[in-house]
């Protein structure tokens, strides 16, 4: 019997994002002060909440896995696509193409779910106040983490498997800064029904159930402030969740522009734009929502630099 699973291709050739020669220069300063950004920006977050007591609640615990998660997505593509940016030949072996598929697709997930959780979490936070710490208990908020990431594993060990059985004969060409998933199912000369059932199957799980408690969350986290009567009520619940819905509509905010509604763009362009966005834009951008609209984090880091210059003097 024939085995398809073994690849007659040994490596991929990536053709990067679309830029002129004369602009590679520009885009590479740029790509990497934005990685850079997004990786310092992260990892202050995680210092703050590390060591700030003020900031050891389930909120800050959601946000310091969000954090880490974000530094993952991006140090998976974007210092493979600063390299080829300034390579001649854009390759990546074969299984070093299935590996960082397998990661992009993981952490991708994982930031989508914990998004669902911190909904859920300002949720109660703000209509069950009284009952937030009776809720939202340590061993509760360890396991919405944990389901989050082993799901998000799950979910990218599914597509690795399925991928592994398909061979891939003539062509090794991806039209992309990073091996996607899609890309990959279009060079192939298997059948990938099953592959795509399980995109739609796994997809349904790890996208739909987060948006859909996202915005039952946020439903009733509305009707929850407009019984609110005062005004520094409203106000308060506005701050608390107002960090947290920023990233949510730039999260899926992207997704709706380009993928749901029509462009006169082609498919590849849409996709590499799209991939732009979710592993350099968003998470160089998830720190500053979250430091400048959000006064626990910013007294935290005005704690730390006091700190620092009492000790330094």
């Amino acid at each position: 019997m024939r085995r398809d699973n073994q690849s007659s291709v040994s490596e991929f050739l990536l053709l990067g994002l679309p830029i002129r020669p004369e602009h590679q220069g520009v885009f590479f300063a740029l790509f990497l002060g934005m990685y850079l950004t997004t990786v310092l920006g992260n990892l202050l977050i995680i210092l703050l909440i590390r060591l700030d007591s003020h900031l050891h609640t389930p909120m800050y615990f959601f946000l310091s896995h969000l954090a880490l998660t974000d530094i993952s997505f991006s140090s998976v593509t974007v210092p493979k696509m600063l390299v080829n940016m300034n390579a001649q030949y854009q390759s990546i072996p074969y299984a070093g193409c299935v590996t960082q598929m397998y990661f992009c697709i993981f952490f991708g997930c994982t930031d989508n779910l914990l998004l669902g959780v911190m909904a859920y979490d300002r949720y109660v936070a703000i209509c069950h106040p009284l009952h937030y710490t009776t809720i939202m208990r340590e061993k509760l908020c360890i396991s919405l983490v944990a389901v989050s990431w082993i799901f998000s594993c799950s979910s990218a060990m599914s597509h690795t498997l399925s991928l592994a059985r398909l061979s891939f004969c003539a062509d090794n060409t991806i039209p992309h800064f990073f091996c996607d998933l899609a890309a990959l199912l279009k060079l192939s000369c298997s059948d990938t029904s099953l592959n795509r059932l399980i995109i739609f199957t796994v997809g349904t799980l790890g996208i739909i159930i987060p948006l859909t408690g996202i915005l039952i969350s946020y439903v009733r986290i509305g009707g929850s402030i407009l019984r609110v009567s005062s005004i520094k009520g409203i106000f308060k619940a506005l701050s608390t969740c107002g960090s947290h819905l920023s990233v949510v509509l730039l999260f899926y905010g992207t997704i709706m522009v380009l993928y749901i509604f029509p462009s006169s763009n082609n498919s590849n362009g849409k996709d590499i734009i799209a991939s732009v966005m979710y592993t350099v834009v968003t998470p160089m951008l998830n720190p500053f929502i979250y430091s400048l609209r959000n006064r626990d984090m910013k007294g935290a880091l005005g704690r730390l630099l006091r700190r620092e210059i009492l000790f330094s003097n």
